[in-house]
């Protein structure tokens, strides 16, 4: 079968596609995989920099969508079932091996790719909003990096649980575009963008600022916060990790909360289900994955240069011929 190989830790350029074998399933679900999300994790283990750190040569790509080749008989994942998979490495190929657990099916009203776009981003975002960040209807959210993979799904789940979107990007010619996802405003990340959010609010601030940026934002997110707002960090794109002095979450009465999804998983692995339960609802509800780029397996290392380059609108996803 065809994959995309890392063969060396340094980033995109050291991808190649070529034949490998196939992978023994051994007690897992085989895959055929019809469309690979690309991720921001995929580009970091490329370079060696994820949590997750497989030594040359290996296969990366950890969200899938396809069709079950063959699985353990007591899994409940008949030949022929329509699933998608959390891969964490495999995924760019034409078959990929998942523990049984890591698979879910996905109704025929779903695409592949909208499928394989329905994993990392939007179980985070999700988990995020509902659990970590108790969102409420009627609620203001506020959601940088808002053009990127989190920042789409942050906007149409948000808007999903009824609450009202601001969305901030760095971007310039995005807006038709959030617009389109379901965003209220749209503010560019530039100087005054914290003034120009609390007077969108009245002065009052944001109920829910969610952060996947980090870095100079920072400071502003905390302070566009209403009274008991809760900031959720998602993750550090803009590459310095923030720090924030305890007096002003005291005297403030916000809160800021993490949500590392992956780390949730590892000590509470029966809540993948519950989050794609809840994300299935709310594609019932109407809720789509919008895909704008689509790249053919040989050009995965194109894709990945793309989202580093932040050239990608949204979801990107690698798929095996165009016609599927």
């Amino acid at each position: 079968m065809r994959a995309v190989v890392v063969t060396e830790l340094s980033g995109p350029d050291g991808m190649t596609v070529r034949e490998v074998p196939e992978p023994p399933a051994d007690g897992a679900v085989l895959i055929d995989v019809r469309a690979s999300g690309v991720c921001f994790p995929d580009l970091l283990i490329s370079y060696g920099k994820y949590q997750i750190r497989p030594e040359p040569p290996f296969v990366p790509g950890a969200e899938v969508a396809g069709v079950v080749v063959s699985a353990p008989p007591d899994c409940g994942l008949e030949p022929g079932r329509r699933v998608l998979a959390v891969s964490h490495v495999g995924g760019y190929a034409e078959r990929v091996v998942v523990p049984p657990a890591q698979v879910l099916p996905i109704p025929d009203s779903l695409s592949f790719e909208a499928a394989a776009s329905l994993i990392v981003n939007y179980q985070t975002m999700e988990f995020a909003l509902e659990r970590r960040a108790q969102l409420r209807s009627g609620e203001t959210v506020v959601v940088l990096g808002a053009a990127g993979g989190v920042g789409t799904s942050t906007i149409q789940l948000a808007k999903a649980h009824g609450a009202r979107v601001i969305a901030v990007v760095r971007r310039d010619g995005a807006e038709d575009f959030l617009r389109e996802l379901g965003a209220d405003e749209v503010v560019q990340l530039q100087e005054g963008w914290g003034e120009h959010v609390r007077a969108l609010t009245g002065g009052v601030g944001a109920q829910v600022v969610v952060d996947p940026v980090g870095g100079d934002a920072f400071d502003e997110a905390v302070r566009v916060l209403a009274p008991e707002g809760r900031l959720v960090v998602i993750g550090f794109a803009g590459g310095a990790i923030p720090e924030v002095k305890l007096n002003r979450v005291l005297f403030r009465n916000i809160s800021i909360v993490g949500a590392a999804w992956g780390e949730f998983l590892r000590t509470e692995p029966g809540a993948l289900a519950e989050v794609h339960a809840a994300l299935l609802r709310h594609v019932e509800q109407g809720l789509t994955p919008l895909v704008k780029s689509r790249y053919l397996l040989d050009d995965a290392a194109e894709a990945l240069r793309d989202l580093e380059a932040g050239r990608v609108l949204g979801k990107a996803v690698l798929v095996q011929d165009r016609e599927r």
